[in-house]
């Protein structure tokens, strides 16, 4: 990979992992929510299980929408409901009667099973493979999933900062619900890509 491809990879990897979208939006919520601490798997997940998904992507996954077109209908429906679930979880997160219900942070394990059900990972990981993995060689794809790991997790992580920031001002469980609410309609919002076909 020559110098100025890989400059441009780790910026795509930079803009893309900072941008706000499901993963982080609900880091921010899980940090308002629960703290830095306990976001931790939460966040590791994000980092690692994209890697892995860019990784599997790069080895031969991404044909499989050539091949097999409504494979793609079939992951943008599954998608679609399994986020109208979750952002239905974080609304709930803090009832507003301020009583904490049995919530918990989403586990490492979660979170990187939701890689794959996420249309921004996808779109993410597709768009590295093609732009950045020159001859889809082992080694070019492993680099595409070494720069996006090293990048995605501090780009993630600021999400849990500020969320955990922005729990100072959510000890009001009024507030604190509102919040959960707000995250979840945006979470919600970020669909808009996926139901309009872009």
């Amino acid at each position: 990979m020559t110098p100025d491809l890989l400059s441009g990879l780790v910026l795509f990897a930079f803009v893309s992992s900072i941008t706000p979208g499901p993963n982080n939006l609900m880091l921010m919520a899980s940090g308002a929510n629960f703290g830095f601490r306990r976001t931790v798997p939460h966040m590791l997940g994000v980092a690692i299980g994209f890697t892995v998904m860019v990784t599997v992507m790069g080895a031969g996954l991404a044909g499989l929408f050539e091949f097999y077109p409504v494979s793609y209908t079939v992951l943008k429906v599954v998608s679609v409901v399994y986020m109208l679930w979750l952002a239905w979880k974080i609304a709930k997160a803090a009832p507003p009667d301020g009583s904490r219900r049995s919530t918990a942070p989403m586990t490492f394990l979660q979170a990187a099973a939701f890689q794959w059900v996420n249309p921004k990972a996808w779109a993410m990981a597709l768009t590295a493979i093609s732009a950045y993995s020159p001859g889809h060689t082992l080694g070019a794809i492993a680099l595409v999933a070494l720069v996006f790991g090293a990048v995605n997790l501090p780009s993630v992580g600021s999400w849990t900062v500020i969320g955990q920031q922005m729990a100072r001002l959510l000890t009001n469980p009024r507030r604190l619900a509102l919040f959960n609410w707000t995250m979840a309609l945006l979470l919600v919002a970020s669909l808009y890509p996926v139901l309009a076909g872009h």
